[in-house]
């Protein structure tokens, strides 16, 4: 695509003369004969780079910069004058403007700036293009991860699935556990079965039965047909248990006695009936925890951790964020009617750095947001700088005190976290190091290391 180049001046003769010039490196321009057309023409189109005359009758070219900073902050910015001062070049830079350039027109050095800004424009379409294709060999049954944790998942997925009948899925809130729900649904022996989820903090203890295992006509007040349970909706297919720690301790009995012997019987009937059912369980607690606390049944939970399989939090893997971001850009695109390419450096840089407490999910979120406020085809910082319900920045540029605070204490608790998975996956390997290394996705090295912080003992 022909870049766009903003042309905003008072003089008809300089809009001619640089207009024909640009046009001839290589742009598409278009001329505003003031600051105010040019404030009007920002409000509903953008362009790859302007240049804006410093003095204007109506709006200051300075003021025009801070428009454009506002509005589209990947537009390159080159401000021009007449009456170049020092302290209007220090502002020019503070603004973010890319150059400053004097009349009359050093034409050889507005070719190069011109060509520099033209060829950057096409390289990050370029990159955006390969990291829209690199996309493709980095996705595995819907999740995105080109890291080494997250290709170790994708393996043990594959090797799992097609033999376990029970699994227990861990992670925050937002990771993705779902996903790797359906892909062991996908990849195991029984992909062309039903694939049912439950919400387990939805389901009420006194309807327990009824949901799970279902009830005969008339078993209670309100059963006014038979109706089957999940148990007997997934015979054959899947059933995803998810937030399975907010189960009721009554319905653990009765979870873990369907678990072990493959029945169920309806509320009100006098038989059982067989199901053949694979159960995913989903949890961001730590059952560990909760077993000890005598929150959670143990025999249960041992009985979902035939194996169990940990998704790691994004903050963990931010070299995916970029792909992930591909990935939601191409989904959102083309729902929302837009030609949106990716996102500029500056939004990447952002989408880097930011903590993703609420984890891929939020970045999803985030990325639908910013492509339906996109104007060009790029999302840039601008996007990411709205407001969400808590009157927040989405994804904040200069974190605070209490942002500093919250981050300190994310990192204890994820210290705890780590210390206790490290630990778990020693017990699992009986304390062979170079094992646990292989599992955790680091060097024995590595492992030495956490193990020497965090006063884990292997004798």
């Amino acid at each position: 695509m022909t870049p766009t180049l903003l042309l905003v001046d008072d003089d008809p003769a300089i809009l001619d003369l640089v207009g024909r010039f640009a046009k001839g490196v290589g742009f598409d321009p278009v001329a505003c004969d003031g600051g105010a057309a040019a404030l009007g023409y920002l409000g509903t189109r953008r362009a790859d780079v302007a240049l804006v005359d410093l003095r204007m009758p109506d709006v200051d070219g300075l003021d025009v910069v801070r428009a454009i900073r506002d509005t589209d902050p990947a537009c390159q910015v080159v401000l021009m004058s007449g009456a170049a001062t020092i302290d209007s070049a220090v502002e020019a830079a503070r603004l973010g403007a890319v150059d400053y350039l004097t009349k009359p027109f050093d034409f050889p050095r507005l070719r190069a700036l011109l060509g520099t800004i033209r060829d950057e424009t096409a390289r990050r379409r370029r990159v955006l293009a390969i990291e829209q294709d690199a996309v493709r060999t980095v996705e595995f049954q819907g999740m995105v991860g080109r890291t080494a944790r997250m290709q170790h998942l994708f393996s043990l997925i594959k090797r799992l699935a097609p033999h376990v009948r029970t699994v227990l899925v861990t992670g925050e809130t937002g990771v993705g556990k779902e996903l790797v729900a359906h892909a062991l649904h996908a990849c195991g022996p029984r992909p062309r079965g039903r694939f049912v989820a439950v919400n387990c903090s939805a389901v009420t203890e006194t309807l327990f039965e009824s949901q799970f295992f279902g009830h005969v006509k008339g078993a209670f007040t309100g059963a006014v047909d038979t109706a089957a349970g999940v148990f007997e909706s997934a015979d054959r297919g899947t059933l995803f248990l998810d937030e399975v720690g907010e189960l009721p301790p009554s319905g653990q009995a009765k979870l873990l006695r369907v678990l072990e012997t493959g029945e169920v019987r309806r509320v009100g009937a006098s038989t059982s009936r067989q199901v053949n059912v694979h159960v995913v369980a989903a949890t961001n607690r730590d059952l560990r925890s909760e077993v000890h606390a005598g929150r959670f049944r143990a025999d249960l939970f041992y009985r979902l951790t035939v194996a169990e399989i940990d998704v790691p939090p994004l903050r963990d893997r931010r070299e995916d964020i970029p792909y992930l971001t591909a990935a939601f850009v191409r989904q959102f695109a083309p729902r929302i009617g837009k030609t949106l390419v990716g996102t500029t450096p500056g939004a990447e840089c952002r989408l880097v750095e930011a903590p993703w407490l609420g984890n891929v999910r939020e970045l999803r979120n985030v990325i639908e947001r910013a492509c339906i406020l996109a104007m060009g085809e790029f999302v840039t910082e601008r996007e990411l700088a709205g407001l969400d319900g808590t009157g927040t920045a989405v994804v904040p540029r200069h974190p605070d005190a209490a942002a500093t605070a919250t981050r300190a204490a994310d990192a204890a608790s994820l210290a705890a976290l780590e210390r206790q998975h490290i630990v778990r996956v020693l017990q699992r390997t009986g304390g062979n190091k170079m094992s646990a290394a292989r599992i955790l996705g680091m060097s024995r090295r590595a492992l030495y290391r956490r193990l020497e912080r965090y006063g884990i003992s292997t004798d």
